[in-house]
């Protein structure tokens, strides 16, 4: 729940900007994708939302769910094991076992033997807690605090931070660590830093259930205040951050990479480098999310599998064109060295109109090196009624659509609405709307996103419909 964000102006930096070139779109019609039934993944009253998804790859019918739980403390999870057909509820990390309290902000995945590994927020949102399972998610047991920020610490002036930490990330992936085993990368930032500066921290996973110690503390040259970073782990254990700044302002923005190039090694991060820039600041309020406003939520994923962009990175990210237009769009750049330099923007959404589309999530499916992106849409909300419009007024109601490139980057599918309800985030009265991000995952030549959604399409959301946010998913097969 809390990505706190806050509100304050970063400090003016002399940076050379790479400029993007005008919005385009570079969509190529291919074979449609299946998107299977919606399901109410949660079923409980109050709001649910902020969602991430992890996909087991040595079983990939086990599908594992996580969100923030408005009602109580503790996090929902959501398990599927039968592809995403049917799913068993529960919340967990709420005071009954090790893993403590939770107060919001979790992030799971999956890695190569089959370890679940979650990272989350304690109830005070002062430490940056992780979890892992050996059975799928059916048992969590605790690993460990990464960070204490109990204590504030003191700025320049004389004044005290606010302690504590926010929307902690994380991955998994090769351990480039001689070769062998994985590694699971946690990333937060750290308000007792004065939230100058990301930390990073690693586990080497030989087996399951067979960790190394936590590693040591690295931060992340060049992070600024208020920055949340995402990271992405390559084939050789090369670990990958990115971050945006002017988090307290509606924008202009720069999204930033740093790269640590041996993981585990003794290399470390190297200096901040310009991805891109975006009109989309840390506070950027648009009308299908008008309380709680938006970020450009930059995101990271590695191509790991077996074609011939193995080692290729990806860059989401969301940009508006003119500034405070409200029309804001989701671009992917890919990098070919580790975010040294980048592609030209291409345009994931397809519509020609000017609404809203935000809070997107990417991921790669390792076996194919297909990419998906997810986002919440308001393409359909004309203001005009019917479908896609709850209330008569434009662009303040959204659904969820994914799209796909097949061909490494170049261009995306036509995209696909797989919400069947259109949702709206004021009728919630969620504190943070939709939430800060969106989860999803894609695995064995099936995409599983799980987003905030009042529709009450399935008719099994306790609070009815255009009430509190329920947590739906559906199975999307890529042809």
């Amino acid at each position: 729940m809390i990505h706190l964000r806050p509100r304050r102006l970063a400090p003016a930096l002399a940076i050379a900007v790479i400029v993007a070139a005008a919005p385009f779109s570079n969509v190529v019609a291919a074979g449609p994708l299946t998107v299977g039934s919606n399901h109410d993944i949660s079923g409980y009253a109050d709001n649910e939302s902020e969602t991430t998804v992890a996909v087991n790859p040595a079983n990939p019918a086990n599908i594992v769910v996580f969100s923030n739980f408005a009602r109580t403390d503790g996090l929902l999870e959501s398990i599927s094991t039968d592809g995403g057909a049917t799913w068993t509820p529960r919340i967990v990390a709420d005071g009954t076992s090790d893993l403590g309290v939770a107060c919001c902000d979790p992030n799971a995945s999956f890695d190569r033997y089959g370890n679940l590994f979650l990272v989350y927020l304690d109830v005070r949102a002062k430490k940056v807690q992780t979890a892992y399972s050996t059975d799928g998610g059916q048992s969590l047991h605790f690993l460990g605090s990464i960070d204490h920020s109990d204590q504030s610490s003191t700025k320049s002036n004389g004044t005290k931070w606010g302690a504590g930490a926010d929307q902690p990330s994380l991955a998994t992936g090769p351990s480039g660590a001689g070769g062998s085993g994985s590694a699971t990368w946690f990333v937060y930032k750290p308000f007792s830093t004065g939230g100058q500066l990301l930390a990073v921290r690693g586990l080497h996973v030989t087996g399951l259930g067979q960790f190394g110690a936590i590693s040591p503390v690295q931060t992340v040259p060049g992070g600024k205040y208020g920055s949340f970073g995402d990271i992405a782990v390559g084939g050789n254990g090369q670990v990958l951050v990115t971050y945006q700044d002017n988090t307290g302002s509606q924008g202009p923005a720069t999204i930033w990479t740093n790269v640590d190039p041996d993981g585990f090694g003794a290399a470390g991060f190297g200096p901040a480098r310009v991805a891109t820039s975006t009109n989309v600041g840390g506070f950027d309020y648009i009308t299908p999310q008008s309380h709680r406003s938006v970020d450009a939520e930059a995101g990271l994923a590695y191509d790991r599998s077996a074609d011939a962009a193995n080692g290729r990175v990806y860059l989401v990210y969301t940009d508006e064109f003119p500034n405070e237009s409200n029309d804001t769009n989701i671009f992917v750049r890919y990098s070919d060295d580790n975010g040294g330099t980048w592609t030209s923007p291409v345009r994931v959404n397809d519509d020609t109109g000017t609404n809203s589309q935000f809070n997107p999530h990417i991921a790669v499916d390792q076996g194919t090196g297909n990419i998906a992106v997810g986002f919440h849409d308001s393409r359909n909300d004309l203001g005009l009624g019917g479908s896609g419009d709850t209330n008569g007024i434009a662009n303040d109601d959204a659904q969820y659509f994914v799209a796909v490139s097949s061909d490494a980057g170049a261009s995306f599918r036509a995209n696909v609405q797989v919400s069947t309800g259109t949702s709206n985030a004021a009728d919630a009265h969620n504190g943070i709307d939709y939430g800060d991000y969106t989860g999803l995952g894609f695995a064995g030549g099936v995409i599983h996103p799980a987003w905030a959604d009042n529709s009450n399409s399935t008719g099994t959301n306790p609070d009815g419909t255009l009430h509190r946010f329920d947590v739906y998913s559906a199975a999307v097969t890529v042809p």
